[in-house]
């Protein structure tokens, strides 16, 4: 049994999955934009399935790992994530508060163009080798910005920002402002969006 190619086969079905989930991400904002909440909200929460099966199966390819006592040498293969040791791509979670922060830097609502400067600026420094690589479903986008869009339609979701701005521009809500100043200290958000909002 080589145990090398099954680790590859996590890896390879976790970029998959992850395609499947920008693939939902744009077509939900999609119907956002043209005021289908509705079909919006279903292909949310699909890709919210989608992310908790991905966790599922990151645990799986975790075990797996530690059933050997040494680590799959996979670094000269083909199909290896880059980035950190946590599968190289950062969470959407980790991009919410400074979504929020540079949103009011910008006095509450900007273009998205001026909050993606301002998320990276405040990102830079943790971003990965495979944030910056292209989607293979739209090579004109950058995956950490894909990653950007999606979690802002996971707070527009939650009330953080607002669902009725005018196209382009991102704005944030009391809610948002709300929440921003509870957790702008947090370094892990996904078990205040778990919990929802209990206030």
């Amino acid at each position: 049994m080589d145990k090398n190619k099954v680790y590859i086969a996590f890896e390879i079905l976790l970029k998959e999955i992850d395609e499947a989930i920008n693939i939902i991400s744009d077509e939900a904002e999609k119907h956002l934009k043209a005021k289908d909440f509705g079909k919006a909200k279903t292909l949310i929460e699909y890709g919210e399935q989608l992310k908790y099966f991905r966790e599922k199966i990151k645990t799986l390819r975790k075990k797996w790992q530690t059933i050997f006592s040494e680590k799959p040498p996979i670094q000269d293969q083909k199909n290896k994530v880059k980035g950190n040791k946590k599968g190289g791509r950062t969470p959407e979670e980790q991009f919410i508060i400074p979504i929020l922060e540079s949103i009011i830097e910008l006095g509450g609502k900007a273009e998205v163009k001026r909050v993606y400067e301002r998320v990276h600026s405040k990102m830079k420094d943790i971003l990965t080798e495979y944030d910056y690589e292209p989607l293979p479903s739209n090579p004109q986008e950058i995956r950490w910005k894909n990653n950007v869009r999606f979690a802002r339609l996971r707070m527009v979701k939650e009330g953080l920002l607002a669902e009725n701005s005018p196209r382009g521009i991102w704005e944030i809500t009391e809610k948002g402002r709300k929440f921003y100043e509870e957790n702008k200290q947090s370094m892990s958000l996904s078990s205040s969006f778990s919990n929802g909002d209990k206030k």
